[in-house]
């Protein structure tokens, strides 16, 4: 069993799941943060958190290239067939479905909902991946809500989680956050982007360690967390 978190800048990760490659919110292409071209990019899915254009800039390419499997909320999954996506699965909040490389669920998140053309992109996200009996929260672009708490009532190995504040939870938010989800491990992401979402990552770090029985992981761009 091995499971490999990379960040690779804003809120785009891959997730190597025993060689399945999934990508979450790609956004290489136009991220100042980005190492890494789309062009060069594996994937065999790509999930997606919500259709603002630094979450799903660059699905459309990298699926078309890869053959991989999109896996959004219903309207998401509906855009990106109308631009020749075939393949794609569509989910909805508070909904879960065994894919071959484990279980998604999708969870609430308080955010936008638009796509990069202007039209409806349904509900945000965030999902519950349950893979080898590991469960890992991807929060996605979202503000502090109380029910976190039920998401990490069957306990969660890492949390990933948004800390530039701005557009999602700010430092302080996400250290409540903690309190509600108690991951082992939490991995912050959306900061540092652009002056507007800056923040000193280290220093947040800092907090959780003596204020939450969390353990930090600040990663690099192009860093790795391996479970």
């Amino acid at each position: 069993m091995s499971i490999t978190i990379t960040w690779h800048g804003h809120a785009t990760f891959s997730l190597n799941v025993n060689g399945t490659k999934l990508v979450v919110d790609p956004f290489f292409d136009g991220n100042p943060a980005a190492k890494v071209a789309a062009a060069d990019v594996a994937a065999d899915y790509i999930l997606l958190t919500h259709g603002h254009g630094d979450h799903i800039a660059d699905t459309l390419p990298i699926a078309q290239r890869t053959g991989a499997m999109v896996i959004s909320n219903f309207e998401i999954y509906t855009w990106l067939a109308a631009k020749g996506n075939a393949n794609g699965h569509g989910q909805s909040i508070g909904g879960g479905y065994h894919h071959p490389f484990g279980h998604v669920k999708m969870t609430i998140a308080f955010h936008g909902s638009s796509l990069p053309d202007g039209s409806y992109g349904g509900m945000p996200g965030g999902f519950l991946l349950t893979l080898d009996g590991k469960r890992i929260y991807i929060a996605g672009d979202t503000a502090l809500y109380s029910d976190m708490a039920l998401i990490g009532q069957g306990g969660l190995d890492v949390a990933i989680l948004p800390i530039g504040d701005n557009y999602t939870m700010g430092p302080d938010d996400a250290l409540l956050a903690l309190g509600y989800l108690k991951p082992k491990v939490v991995i912050p992401c959306h900061y540092n982007t652009w002056p507007v979402i800056a923040v000193d990552a280290e220093a947040w770090a800092e907090r959780v360690r003596q204020e939450t029985e969390s353990e930090p992981v600040v990663l690099a761009v192009e860093g790795s967390y391996t479970l």
